[in-house]
């Protein structure tokens, strides 16, 4: 069927259907469909005075049974008593029947896919008294998907062998993670934390400032809306007291929008510097982590390691397969379902990211970064979603209890929160979700995976490499405009 072309169901006669049960009459709609713009169609849809007197008809008997009228029994009451006196009510419930069921019949007939409900105004359509029903409405559609087949195609796989260098360089990251903060009294280092204030001056006026915050120095300092290079540099030999500027750059995707592409110079003021002793691996640790012994510690390192390559493989091969599928293809995404799924898409990352046991720290920076490039990233998320949601549906893959259980277990091992409080969580905030549909697009990349030829090659970047980047969780226009006691400046923050 063409976008463009008019499409007519075929007329043929009810006459045997008035027979049957009022839920299996089916209506003889007249639909014309075409295309709105991207993955939008708008659709036209006829229903005949026929069909319409047909439940017209059994919407007013269905009143009649149940009315209650003084001076009549129930189910007694005349029909022309009902209509007079419940003519609001019927109209209101005729409407709905033949929107709910000329709805549900086009969208199988026609095998649309609406990706959200119907764009119509309700309030302004009216089921005439005599003649054909018309309404028209525009909707929102999956994308038309080729996929191929996958027993085809060649993607190149990362291997690596985890080693006991590995294991231990995660070890040593996790120690220091449940280390001790000690104030240090000279001056700072990289790899030191410091409680600083911020100032951010724009055009020689001090715009907002933030303090009592801690960062650690590293290479980079990165907001959700802005980084910093160079930080460990910047603040090496710092000591309390001492200050330190350097000029900052709003990102051109910053949900602020008068503030993209701005450059403002935030100025560093240190009020202590503190350095972490790593925690010692004991008893009293591994009970808090909630293993039995070393040993086992790090087997659970190597299966989250082993899970790292994996998710590294996958990330791989749904860009190789994205690459594959839509290299011929020409569709595009509307903007406004764009900006919808930002934040989905958000979350989707983080939730992989959690279940491969990476760090908090390593998740808040990839956040920010995310943050600072929403647009354009959620729009690659968006295409990806529907090439492994239709690889998905065509190979039947779904999601079961065990697979979400699973997933909570490890998760929760990371955290260090129990799987029943996590679970209330997600649940809580509406991520359990995006946790299910996440499950269920990797399941669809592991059978492109399975079927799909491959040539291994080594993995070249670092399995546990150095942190570099310090994140912040918050904006930098969160800061400057959130904060603020005017009204007028906190609406206009993220």
């Amino acid at each position: 069927m063409s976008e463009t072309d008019a499409t007519v169901v075929d007329e043929t006669s009810d006459e045997a259907e008035v027979t049957e049960a009022p839920s299996e009459r089916k209506m003889t709609l007249h639909v014309e469909i075409e295309s709105a713009g991207p993955c939008r169609k708008r659709i036209q849809v006829v229903v005949p005075e026929a069909d319409v007197s047909f439940i017209r008809g059994q919407t007013l008997d269905e009143f009649a049974g149940k009315a209650s009228v003084p001076g009549f029994r129930p189910g007694r009451v005349p029909r022309k008593l009902v209509e007079a006196r419940f003519g609001r009510e019927l109209a209101d419930e005729l409407k709905q029947r033949m929107l709910v069921q000329s709805l549900e019949q086009l969208t199988v007939e026609h095998k649309l896919d609406p990706i959200d409900e119907p764009d119509m105004d309700v309030e302004a359509i009216e089921v005439p008294d005599e003649g054909d029903f018309e309404y028209a409405f525009e909707v929102e559609v999956r994308p038309d998907i080729d996929l191929p087949a996958f027993d085809s195609i060649t993607l190149k796989r990362e291997v690596r062998e985890i080693s006991d260098e590995d294991i231990q360089k995660y070890l040593d990251r996790m120690l220091l993670e449940y280390g001790e903060k000690t104030t240090h009294d000279g001056a700072a280092s990289p790899g030191d934390y410091l409680t600083v204030s911020i100032e951010f001056e724009q055009g020689g006026q001090t715009a907002r400032e933030v303090s009592e915050l801690s960062l650690r120095i590293q290479p980079t300092l990165r907001f959700r809306d802005a980084e910093l290079a160079g930080f460990d540099t910047l603040m090496d030999g710092v000591s309390a007291g001492e200050s330190r500027e350097a000029d900052m750059t709003i990102s051109k995707e910053a949900s602020h929008i008068p503030m993209r592409g701005e450059t403002l110079k935030a100025v560093f003021s240190v009020s202590e510097v503190h350095r972490f002793k790593p925690a010692e691996l004991g008893a009293s640790l591994l009970d808090r982590i909630g293993v039995e012994s070393e040993e086992k510690l790090r087997d659970e390192i190597r299966t989250i390691l082993e899970r790292q390559v994996k998710y590294r493989q996958r990330q791989s091969a749904r860009r190789q397969l994205l690459e594959l599928i839509t290299a011929s293809s020409e569709w595009e995404l509307p903007e406004e379902l764009v900006m919808k799924q930002v934040d989905n898409a958000l979350h989707r990352e983080i939730l992989e990211m959690q279940q491969a046991g990476y760090t908090p720290p390593e998740i808040r920076a990839r956040e920010n970064e995310l943050r600072q490039q929403s647009v354009s990233t959620t729009r690659t998320a968006m295409k990806e979603h529907f090439v492994l949601d239709r690889i998905a549906t065509s190979e039947g893959i779904t999601v079961e209890e065990a697979d979400i259980e699973t997933e909570i277990m490890m998760m929760a091992f990371q955290s260090g929160e129990t799987p029943r409080r996590l679970r209330a969580r997600l649940v809580k905030s509406g991520v359990i979700e995006n946790l299910e549909a996440q499950i269920r697009e990797r399941k669809a990349v592991d059978v492109a995976l399975e079927k799909a030829a491959y040539d291994e090659v080594p993995m070249e970047e670092e399995l546990v490499g150095d942190l570099d980047v310090e994140a912040v969780d918050d904006a930098v226009c969160n800061i400057m405009f959130a904060r603020s006691s005017t009204p007028a400046d906190a609406g206009s923050a993220d």
